[in-house]
């Protein structure tokens, strides 16, 4: 129920001097109030929930684009820096075309299902699930049918290609990861329907085929792949993070457990017939996020992102990972490479008390040297490590944790005005939004801010992809409807002045001019603070401005809402009367509005009301009502009219009385 704004009686209240309406109405006008103020509420905000929400309305014509059908599976590919994103659906390719500073546009190509033959309608489509660029065009694959196929798209012209049995899987649904390197590809796509139905990492194309064995993953759920370059050629590895079946079936034991694993990029199998044709250095590790604190604990792995140490140190690769409970509570941890790396390297293997052999299970050998039987039969029989991969920090504890439930990540490392670095997080969640938090770059600080939720559509939908430019600084965002790009700096949605800028504690944004900018649109530094508690202190004026005054004239004993809107959800909203605070709204409050009931007007509840908001130090006049009697508004409006009256009056009478003073 969303309540009447301000200055607008409530429902089937009086305008004239009548007698309140029946107690039923009464009551039930309250039962609704109270129903609309649970309802918010129930949705659950503390101050470690996004600060405001902010709808992306974008530039009209410019930043979003509609499929024109709905696509109930998309796959998203954009280079960085380029203003075009691929985008495959079913039955065809779309390219949406973003200039800066003009109106989108797409073009479409047609992929069609080349079998005749199918079960169902569904079976037939032909669902495009990997889109990658390769040097002589962009490649795109799809389930076809169920005979999953691919097609070279270059200028677009479509060029089949034929069958190819794990780049695409059987069905959209399946989950499926491809990972490509130069000219080798690694995929976790099963190549048989019906046979091998349990998932495998593979090498598909490259030296030579190999595969990971069936009893080293229990149903596992890829998640991310990355190759990792380190210091010698030979010790290159491939990382891939997935969540899997516990093997303790204990029932108070959770559900999943999730994973990192490692695999030589230049393994070459084993030298028996049962290893030749497998990885030989498999392992996996335990990944841990849990807050001892708190007592929480959160297993399952949703999403990966890598962030790049800028100095190109491979070991100081920051993986974020976003993690789940049974509650779909959320949490995100940070790990590095380097200690994922240390784990493999150091740890004694779960559940073996012998001697390690030499070469150690997991360990790279040069010279594409087979790995000994003796050491693949140990590790394929102990394939999990002791120790655990924990978070980064001295706490190893999640960087935060959250009510929300989120479910993809990715991270922009950026510079703010004053020079410092700041890693700013965006989450999506399964409500459809993004939050939008900031972590500062450097190892001291802990200070974790949830800046905004953006509706990032024209309506609401769940978010299918997202993929982060941070070249052109841009989101771009698919759902089942469209394709939306966002900027990462959405400055214009914050009010409050200077104040209300900074308090925003958003690094891409600063005080300029009157305005609160971009700092990549202005050409000198902007006013932002560095103070995360009180940065409205920075402000030039040490107070913001007073809320202007808004009258509204009532009859005795009717009923009125005051609705104040909660532009930010950690401050605490005030109604003030007098001394009296006849209505309070805390930052659990989950509603748009801080809404102040007036049931039954009586002469004491006339004058003025005052709308406060509180946040740690900064105090806020959110807005000024003066309540008055409806003879009230009258009776100024007529002591106006006769003061103007006298006035004219006393101007047309003074000549007469100077002249006649001039002639006595």
């Amino acid at each position: 129920m969303t309540p009447p704004p301000p200055g607008r009686a409530a429902p089937s209240a009086p305008r004239a001097r009548v007698p309140g309406p029946p107690a039923r109405s009464v009551l039930l006008l309250r039962l609704l109030l109270l129903l609309w103020a649970a309802a918010a509420s129930a949705q659950g905000h503390s101050r470690s929930g996004p600060r405001i929400f902010a709808v992306w309305k974008g530039h009209v014509g410019q930043d979003r684009v509609d499929f024109g059908q709905t696509e109930p599976h998309t796959v998203l590919f954009h280079e960085p820096g380029s203003s075009s994103v691929w985008v495959g659906g079913r039955g065809k390719v779309y390219l949406f075309d973003f200039p800066e500073g003009k109106n989108a546009s797409v073009r479409t190509v047609n992929i069609g299902s080349t079998k005749g033959s199918c079960l169902d309608k569904r079976d037939c489509e032909n669902y495009i699930t990997l889109l990658e660029r390769r040097s002589e065009g962009l490649l795109a694959c799809g389930t076809n049918a169920r005979h999953p196929s691919c097609w070279n798209l270059v200028n677009d012209t479509v060029v089949p290609l034929g069958e190819m049995r794990g780049y695409a899987p059987f069905s959209p649904d399946e989950n499926s990861l491809v990972l490509f390197e130069g000219d080798e590809v690694y995929s976790t796509i099963r190549k048989q329907e019906y046979n091998g139905k349990i998932p495998r990492f593979r090498r598909i194309r490259g030296e030579s085929e190999l595969y990971t064995s069936d009893t080293v993953m229990q149903n596992p759920q890829f998640i991310k792949a990355t190759i990792v370059h380190q210091d010698q050629a030979y010790d290159d590895k491939i990382y891939y993070f997935f969540r899997e079946d516990n093997p303790d079936k204990n029932p108070e034991a959770p559900l999943n457990v999730s994973r990192v694993a490692q695999l030589c990029r230049g393994d070459q199998g084993g030298e028996s017939s049962l290893s030749v044709s497998k990885w030989n250095t498999f392992l996996k590790a335990m990944l841990v996020c849990s807050d001892a604190a708190t007592n929480k604990n959160f297993n399952r792995l949703q999403d990966v992102f890598l962030l790049p140490d800028p100095s190109g140190q491979w070991r100081d690769t920051r993986v974020y990972g976003v993690f789940s409970n049974s509650w779909n509570y959320s949490a995100v941890c940070v790990y590095s490479l380097g200690d994922i790396d240390k784990v493999f390297r150091t740890s004694s293997l779960k559940g073996y008390h012998s001697s390690l052999p030499n070469p150690r299970p997991g360990k790279c050998l040069p010279d594409q040297q087979p790995i000994p039987t003796e050491t693949f039969q140990v590790a394929d029989r102990h394939p999990e490590v002791a120790q655990r991969v924990e978070p980064m920090g001295p706490l190893k504890t999640p960087l935060f944790h959250s009510k929300y439930h989120y479910q993809k990540v990715v991270v922009h490392r950026m510079q703010a005005s004053h020079g410092e670095t700041y890693h700013v997080l965006y989450l999506t969640t399964d409500r459809g939004t993004i939050h939008k938090v900031v972590e500062p770059g450097e190892q001291e600080h802990s200070f974790i801010f949830n800046i905004m939720e953006i509706q990032p559509f024209r309506r609401a939908a769940a978010i299918q992809t997202m993929s982060l430019d941070a070249e052109r600084r841009k989101l771009y965002v698919s759902s089942q409807w469209e394709v939306s790009q966002v900027p990462l700096d959405l400055c214009e949605v914050y009010g409050g002045g200077c104040h209300g800028c900074l308090m925003s504690r958003d690094p891409y944004c600063g005080w300029d001019q009157g305005r609160c900018v971009s700092i990549y649109s202005s050409q000198r530094s902007v006013l932002q603070s560095i103070n995360p508690v009180e940065p409205h202190k920075e402000c030039p004026n040490p107070k913001p401005d007073k809320a202007p005054l808004q009258k509204v004239s009532l009859a005795p004993n009717s009923r009125y809402y005051l609705s104040c809107p909660m532009e930010s959800r950690h401050a605490t909203y005030s109604w003030r009367h007098k001394e009296n605070v006849e209505q309070s709204c805390e930052p659990g409050h989950q509603s748009p509005n801080c809404i102040l009931f007036i049931e039954n007007l009586t002469a004491q509840q006339y004058g003025h009301y005052f709308c406060e908001a509180q946040e740690g130090s900064y105090f806020r006049e959110a807005q000024h009502w003066q309540l008055l009697p409806e003879d009230g508004i009258m009776a100024e409006h007529l002591l106006g009219h006769a003061c103007a009256l006298a006035t004219s009056l006393w101007l047309g009478v003074l000549p007469t009385l100077t002249l006649g003073l001039l002639v006595h």
